[in-house]
């Protein structure tokens, strides 16, 4: 989305301050910046316009007009105006949302032009009074709350029933429609039909906003859904090992509808497990087994798209490693359930409620309030380990286990390789002599391990502190990413590196490592 302008008038040498620090605090604040930009006439290069045409050319082009009124009037005309009535009256002629706040209470000690400047714009629209720079920054973070409110830009219902905003009719798909259609009449025996016009159809699915289509209607039949909503993809990896470590021999990230996703992530992992072919000894068709029951996948990767947050600058993220299938998808567990509370039969409490519906008709989704404990039964039946659940920071992850001593020869190959070499490795990168590497090295490694195992999550912070190195630079380096490649350490956000939330933890293998050594 392009940001709003927002242009600030005043007497340049009375307001300086106030002018420099709203550009800076509008800029700086995490919701004010997403949406508007600042003018200031100081802030242009030099150029051969003149002034009053540059800045009368800036507030046609501003959204929003902010003035600052105080006691002085400035710079007078030909005609007897100054250049800040002369915005104003731009503002006003123009349409621009004008937001005047006016500095003190002492109107006797205006500038008698000043005070009618004053009594004009306050004949015409709600004026706010203010005292210190704090104070004006206060009532000018409320005016444009409100007014993003009153635009739709700020929403206060769910995120999949506000409406995309710039979203017409003609962005969603009729073919795709039809085929939702046809899916939920027979799958559901929906009362409408393909053909249906598509403003009917999300009338009845309630996908409307006024007349613009949702972000349900765009994430569910969008020609392209991902020109909206870029992180609505689904990005799916494949390691042979059981950590996840570069290179990686399979990404792929998928686009396109909620459908979509689905369809080609559960494909993209069901190409990567174990399969057996059967013999038509029970029938004409030869039956199909997979090490992982397909319904279970699915059950997942629905659940990761249907209940993500799609406010979230994050994605589905699909791991296959060699003994298991995690599945992250961005987004907090509702107060009131628990990862243990999946595991026994609970309420259904869907994030997206509007999207989850057209869901259910297609089939996608079974009885609400069951996926978790379909998995786990899917699992059971197939002999697997139980499925698991956990919050991590701001993912909540499900992992489904692949059957006991599903590790390849590959993995298992490479993780002896790295075992061998990581404390030769780490030795190199300090520069200890390779005589001296096992008992200097291992030793250093000992303590960051002992202290990542310490507790959930450590900062990286607290495991340098453990082996006493002040260079940030040289512990990543010599210490930290060794580790991390070697597998004996891990992200708890591996697919944010640099998030300020990251912490590390120590993983089975290195806690292996751990126990074993004699250090």
């Amino acid at each position: 989305m392009d940001k709003l302008c927002i242009f600030i008038s005043s007497v340049q040498r009375e307001f300086a301050a106030e002018r420099a620090a709203l550009r800076d605090y509008l800029r700086g604040d995490p919701l004010l910046a997403r949406f508007f930009d600042v003018f200031l006439f100081e802030d242009i290069p030099a150029a051969d316009r003149r002034a009053d045409e540059v800045y009368l050319a800036e507030v046609d082009r501003c959204a929003v007009y902010v003035g600052l009124f105080g006691n002085d009037y400035g710079f007078e005309d030909a005609s007897g105006v100054s250049p800040t009535e002369r915005e104003f009256d731009r503002a006003t002629a123009a349409g621009k949302h004008r937001l005047i706040f006016v500095k003190g209470t002492d109107d006797a000690a205006r500038h008698p032009k000043m005070r009618a400047l004053i009594g004009k714009a306050g004949a015409q629209l709600i004026r706010r009074r203010f005292n210190s720079n704090p104070e004006l920054t206060s009532v000018l973070y409320a005016s444009l709350a409100e007014y993003l409110e009153k635009k739709s830009l700020l929403r206060t219902a769910p995120f999949d029933a506000t409406g995309c905003r710039g979203a017409t009719l003609a962005d969603l798909s009729t073919d795709k429609l039809d085929e939702f259609l046809t899916r939920a009449q027979a799958q559901r025996s929906y009362a409408l039909g393909p053909g249906t016009p598509p403003a009917k159809v999300l009338a009845h699915l309630n996908l409307l906003d006024d007349d613009t289509p949702s972000h349900a209607a765009v994430l569910l039949f969008g020609l392209e859904p991902q020109r909206w909503l870029p992180t609505s993809v689904v990005k799916c990896l494949h390691f042979h090992g059981t950590e996840a470590r570069k290179p990686i021999p399979s990404h792929q990230v998928y686009r396109g509808t909620v459908f979509e996703l689905v369809d080609q992530a559960v494909d993209f992992v069901m190409s990567k497990i174990d399969r057996a072919v059967g013999t038509r000894a029970q029938g004409n068709a030869v039956p199909v087994t997979y090490e992982l029951p397909r319904e279970a996948v699915s059950e997942a990767i629905v659940n990761a798209v249907a209940h993500r947050d799609y406010t979230s600058n994050a994605s589905v993220q699909i791991m296959l490693f060699a003994d298991r299938l995690e599945v992250w998808n961005p987004g907090e567990l509702p107060s009131s359930l628990t990862p243990e509370r999946l595991t026994r039969p609970h309420a259904s409490i869907p994030r997206n409620p509007l999207l989850a519906g057209p869901l259910f008709l297609a089939h996608y989704i079974e009885q609400a309030g069951t996926g978790t404990l379909d998995m786990i039964a899917l699992s059971r039946d197939a002999g697997l380990k139980t499925p698991e659940f956990r919050q991590d920071g701001g993912n909540f992850v499900q992992t489904l286990w692949r059957p006991t001593g599903q590790a390849t020869a590959q993995a298992t190959a490479q993780d002896k390789a790295s075992d061998s070499s990581v404390l030769r490795q780490l030795a190199e990168a300090l520069g200890i002599p390779t005589a001296q590497a096992t008992a200097q090295a291992a030793a250093q490694v000992a303590k960051v391990l002992s202290a990542a195992g310490a507790a959930a999550g450590q900062t990286r912070d607290d495991l340098q502190s453990a082996i006493g190195i002040a260079h940030r630079e040289h512990f990543r380096k010599a210490y930290l990413e060794p580790l991390l490649d070697a597998g004996w350490l891990e992200r708890t956000i591996p697919d944010k590196p640099t998030s300020p939330n990251q912490r590390y933890r120590l993983t089975a293998k290195g806690r292996a490592w751990l126990e074993s050594s004699s250090i």
